[in-house]
């Protein structure tokens, strides 16, 4: 068979968009692997995509999806690892939301020891991030305090077991009782309540912090740098509250701040290839001894992508959210 199940964003729009199809099963080019998928992750930038918001990459696929899980049945040339037949994780430039995926080779990783294909289709777009974010831009390092906002969410549960495993206090910002339990038996020293609680006062009486994720922006941006201690690092990774903010930069200038910000799919390939190699040194090694794992919410099938979206849109969810494909 030459065709194969997928779902498309119809037009830009709510999660209604997202609609059943079928395209070419694709074929791999020099460097790329194809994936046969069994879960597909759901992440933010998936629905920034289906609202038009966020355009893929003009080489990409038009599909949704930049993360997935499942059997390698194809290689293109100059490929050495994965083989068809291993079991692998991917980040991917697109695509996901199908039967079969290709993607660069550089950008698997194996799945870890003891850990299903569900779990590990977890992986690659959070850890990604989380790694090149945090720790290779935001360079934390052991006995530094570090604040995570959005602490229940995928990225967030990721975030809090790393910084907490390479030896960081960790803070994090969440929004019910229940999802600041969470973030506390992940790791967090001290998770706060954002409806009834303001994180500066917090992190303030700690002695500011070192580091701080923000995938928040808005009105959060001017308390973050007021929160930051000397030689602070605040990063950025979306603006769910939106991108602008009035800012008193001399704050920036006498505290030694410093600000900065990714985004992760529009990195080359290189880029990508040498964050996939970061973690599978220094991350693998923990996800196969069982140190850390995803925090799941729920798994929806493929035909039923919009639920999912809805269900990410409430912001109601703790940890990832899967499409069970094969």
């Amino acid at each position: 068979m030459t065709d194969m199940r997928a779902i498309e964003i119809s037009e830009p729009g709510g999660p209604e968009v997202l609609k059943p199809t079928r395209r070419p099963r694709p074929e791999p080019l020099a460097g790329q692997v194809v994936i046969k998928v069994a879960y597909a992750g759901v992440n933010r930038p998936d629905a920034l995509q289906r609202a038009g918001k966020y355009a893929p990459p003009p080489d990409a696929s038009d599909l949704p999806g930049l993360e997935a899980s499942g059997e390698v049945v194809g290689t293109g040339e100059g490929v050495s690892w994965p083989k068809v037949g291993d079991q692998v994780c991917a980040l991917l430039p697109g695509g996901g939301y199908a039967e079969y995926v290709a993607t660069p080779a550089a950008h698997c990783l194996p799945v870890p020891d003891g850990m299903g294909l569900k779990e590990a289709a977890c992986l690659p777009e959070t850890y990604f991030t989380v790694w090149t974010n945090v720790f290779m831009r935001g360079g934390l390092k052991a006995g530094e305090k570090f604040l995570v906002h959005g602490g229940s969410s995928g990225i967030g549960t990721t975030a809090i077991q790393l910084a907490k495993l390479f030896g960081a206090r960790v803070f994090a910002t969440a929004g019910s009782a229940d999802k600041c339990a969470t973030c506390v038996e992940l790791g967090a020293e001290r998770a706060i309540n954002y409806r009834e609680e303001d994180f500066t006062k917090v992190l303030k009486a700690e002695g500011g912090a070192d580091l701080i994720l923000d995938m928040v922006g808005g009105d959060y941006i001017p308390r973050d740098v007021s929160c930051l201690a000397t030689e602070g690092r605040l990063v950025f990774i979306a603006f769910l509250g939106g991108p602008k903010a009035e800012l008193n930069f001399a704050q920036v200038m006498t505290k030694r701040l410093t600000i900065t910000g990714s985004t992760l799919r529009p990195q080359s390939d290189a880029a990508k290839a040498d964050i996939a190699r970061g973690l599978r040194d220094h991350v693998w090694p923990l996800l196969d001894a069982g140190r850390i794992a995803p925090v799941m919410d729920s798994e929806f099938a493929l035909e039923d992508a919009s639920s999912a979206h809805a269900r990410m849109e409430t912001s109601a969810h703790i940890g990832k959210i899967v499409l069970k494909v094969g």
